[in-house]
């Protein structure tokens, strides 16, 4: 019988000999310092929790806060304390940038991305290059200039043929430019106008002889200067349309510098010669001194003599333009490319949608394209030439209205015809974003990019318009400006030049504010003052305006550009602005305004400049500031407080008191 062998229990706290702590097994490896026993090891710790993904949001480059507060689910009052608790006060229509758009989303558990825009895995390989024709590197982006640039270069010489030239007709209000446009045309478009003006940008074809010429119908009145520069820009001849019983007058220099700023052949129209008291002599001698030197005089102007009213000299003026344009040699196009143009004028059509008037400038139209146009994209759906027939096709120098836009393009934009709807999209998305960003300001050129383009020899041309108190003033100006081409321009082999494109007495208006915009020039002023329209648009669109009261430091100034060596300046900038409420009387310390800021923040380290309507009284420091009973730094736009200026006391209801800092620039 077999004896059966027993095992010893198991203790269970001792646990197994081939097992650690916790009845874990032991590892095969000996113990550190004894080989014999193995190393125990330590029990698995629970994996902690993988904590959760953030939501993925793409972001443009420029949102409202209440787009953002949209997009990521939460209200927009959590939106605004979120970013209260950051230290930046904003409205629920405020404007965020991407960095500022994707700290609040990250505090509400989004991870922000930028909204992906047109590289070149997404443009068709013939525009996937840089303006030089070679191939564009990975990720990089092509303003739609630059794709211009590039298919303009790539263009083939023997594939440009001539185009008809287009005409801009320009002149004082009044002075028949319309009426000369009905001659021309044999219509009567002037009689079915609100008060004989022109209310917009129009522009038409006629037919010469078998050559045809387009016009540009632009604006007379003072409201519409900005438009009228813009006709300009987009014209290869300019007709300036004087009235022989009038002469010369203010919006006539303007039409001039307008021209000029453009680089157009300016062709003279002298209209009305049918009047009795017309002079067509004297209109020759007043823009003899303007530049404007008839041809027979010895100069290179064309001088027609006209009368829109009898139909005379209508057929001189037209072969007056054709002989310009065939002088030019520059006026051809490619037929058999996309098509390349302007947006004249815009509008919504109750029964068509969105609207628009297309200058076609280069290539051939067709519908059926696709098109952007500055933000705006589309495909062309139908076609109509100036006289509202539907057409298929319009090409150079062809002005069509079209419809199948997403939205009313804006006057003025580059009108280009791309590959299709996707690339239209994704471009107009980009042009779009680019503008939000910028707050759709065109930028006008400052003195210290002259300064810069000229030190690094990359500027040509400096444009400046120049205000003087009065003429005895201005003429001197003006010719010690001449003078430093012949100086400067020879110093550095003649690649700077000034060119002065608009000259006159007063206070800086609007008007010149706009011709600025127009033509990139910098606005020079001797002895005068900005009236306050004008100043509030230089300083939304960045057109630099400079005062003197010493000519040699305005010379100086130019003359440094010029040469590359300007020093940073000083200017001022303003931060606030409030409207006097009531005024307060205190025994020993003077007339204390009573104020609501309606703009900004009101400072205490500021000069402050007083205004009555259009008229500047003073400029002076801030005395005191107070809110309610205490001195304080600063008042913030919607409060009100108590404001003492030195050196002035005579405040009055609805005054204006701008605040200003100045701040060094250098660029």
């Amino acid at each position: 019988m077999a004896v059966e062998t027993k095992t010893p229990a198991k203790n269970p706290a001792q646990g197994n000999r081939n097992s650690g702590r916790s009845g874990e097994p032991r590892r095969d490896a000996p113990r550190s310092g004894s080989p014999s026993h193995p190393r125990p090891t330590r029990p698995a710790e629970p994996k902690p929790a993988k904590p959760a993904e953030p939501k993925v949001i793409e972001l443009p480059e420029s949102i409202s806060l209440r787009d953002l507060a949209t997009k990521i689910n939460v209200s927009p009052i959590n939106v605004i304390r979120e970013l209260m608790q950051n230290g930046v006060m904003a409205t629920i229509n405020q404007q965020l940038d991407f960095d500022t758009a994707a700290i609040v989303a990250s505090a509400f558990g989004w991870e922000a991305r930028p909204i992906p825009i047109v590289v070149e895995s997404q443009i068709p390989e013939e525009v996937a290059v840089t303006p030089d024709g070679k191939p564009a590197p990975a990720g990089r982006v092509m303003t739609l200039k630059q794709r211009l640039l590039a298919k303009e270069q790539a263009e083939n010489e023997s594939a440009l043929k001539l185009r008809p030239p287009i005409v801009t007709v320009m002149g004082h209000v009044d002075h028949g430019k319309t009426s000369l446009l009905d001659a021309i045309r044999k219509t009567d478009v002037a009689s079915a106008e609100a008060g004989g003006i022109t209310q917009h940008i129009g522009a038409y074809m006629v037919e010469h002889q078998g050559k045809k010429v387009t016009f540009i119908d632009t604006p007379g009145h003072e409201a519409f200067t900005a438009m009228r520069a813009r006709g300009a820009q987009v014209t290869d001849i300019a007709v300036l349309v004087v009235a022989a019983d009038d002469g010369v007058m203010p919006q006539t220099r303007e039409a001039i510098a307008h021209a000029r700023a453009a680089q157009v052949p300016i062709i003279v129209a002298i209209n009305k010669i049918d009047k009795p008291n017309a002079n067509p002599e004297l209109v020759k001698k007043e823009l003899s001194e303007l530049g404007l030197v008839p041809d027979e005089w010895g100069g290179n102007t064309l001088f027609i003599p006209v009368s829109a009213k009898q139909r005379k000299g209508i057929e001189d003026l037209i072969e007056g333009i054709l002989l310009v344009a065939e002088s030019l040699d520059t006026i051809k196009a490619n037929p058999n490319r996309r098509a390349v143009g302007t947006i004249i004028e815009s509008h919504l059509s109750k029964s068509k949608g969105a609207m628009a008037t297309v200058l076609v400038q280069n290539g051939t139209l067709n519908v059926g394209d696709s098109f952007v146009a500055g933000g705006v994209h589309g495909r062309v759906r139908a076609m109509f030439d100036f006289r509202g027939q539907s057409v298929k096709k319009a090409g150079p120098s062809v002005p069509v209205s079209i419809t199948g836009m997403s939205e009313v393009p804006i006057a003025g934009d580059v009108f280009e015809v791309v590959e299709d709807e996707r690339t239209a999209r994704a471009l107009a998305a980009q042009h779009q974003a680019k503008r939000e960003r910028e707050g759709n300001v065109q930028r006008a050129t400052s003195l210290e990019q002259y300064f810069a383009m000229a030190k690094a020899s990359k500027t040509k041309k400096m444009f400046f318009i120049i205000k003087a108190d009065n003429q005895g003033s201005l003429q001197p100006i003006v010719e010690q400006l001449q003078k430093l081409n012949s100086t400067i321009g020879s110093e550095k082999g003649e690649e700077v030049r000034l060119e002065v494109i608009h000259q006159g007495t007063g206070d800086v208006t609007e008007s010149d504010v706009n011709l600025a915009i127009a033509s990139g020039a910098v606005i020079l002023g001797y002895e005068v003052q900005v009236d306050t329209a004008a100043r509030r648009k230089a300083e939304s669109n960045h057109v630099d305006i400079r005062l003197y009261n010493v000519i040699y430091n305005l010379l100086e100034d130019v003359e440094l550009a010029m040469k590359g060596m300007l020093a940073p300046r000083i200017v001022e900038k303003v931060v606030g602005a409030a409207e006097v409420r009531q005024t307060f009387k205190i025994p020993k310390v003077g007339v204390i305004a009573g104020v609501r800021v309606t703009n900004g923040v009101a400072m205490r380290n500021a000069k402050a400049r007083i205004l009555r309507g259009d008229q500047v009284l003073h400029t002076g420091p801030v005395a005191s500031l107070k809110r309610l009973t205490e001195d304080v730094k600063e008042v913030r736009q919607g409060f009100e407080c108590g404001v003492s200026i030195e050196g002035f006391e005579n405040f009055k209801p609805g005054d204006v008191i701008e605040f200003i800092v100045q701040e060094e620039q250098t660029s």
